[in-house]
């Protein structure tokens, strides 16, 4: 697993590579093709009732941009970001913060906390690695859902 690179907050706003997004809320940068990811990518969306967050998929222009900009990898499956005030996080840790700032069932990864970091990062690897086999594959912008569509990020 890449560790992700540290930058100021905001970095991103001077990369010339990255292209300008809205990033007055947050923004999770997951796989567009991952069933468990599509899966939460709705749970943001039902969940988040302030109607803050933001989702891109990594394989779009954005997404790939803001990924190689904090050292990761939109081929990599243990690629994940969550970008929270200008801040990057990534993997589980990022998901359990994501979790908190969404409620409802995102509060159900907050017992993961309690993990020493080694024990998240290989539970999220393996989880990140055996997820097409272990869940499947779909197009996040192919679901019928208004809510979820209205979040995503091109």
């Amino acid at each position: 697993m890449k560790n992700l690179v540290s930058r100021e907050p905001y970095s991103y706003r001077r990369d010339p590579a990255v292209p300008g997004f809205e990033d007055g809320g947050p923004v999770a940068v997951m796989d567009g093709e991952c069933a468990l990811c599509a899966t939460g990518a709705r749970l943001i969306a039902r969940f988040d009732k302030a109607s803050e967050f933001r989702i891109c998929r990594a394989q779009t222009g954005l997404g790939a941009a803001l990924l190689r900009h904090y050292g990761l990898d939109s081929d990599d499956p243990e690629s994940w970001l969550y970008i929270v005030d200008g801040r990057a996080f990534t993997a589980l840790d990022g998901m359990i913060r994501a979790g908190a700032r969404v409620g409802g069932a995102g509060w159900l990864l907050q017992p993961l906390r309690l993990l020493p970091r080694p024990v998240q990062d290989w539970l999220y690897r393996r989880l990140a690695r055996n997820r097409y086999r272990l869940f499947g594959r779909t197009d996040m912008c192919g679901l019928p859902d208004p809510a979820l569509r209205a979040r995503l990020m091109e």
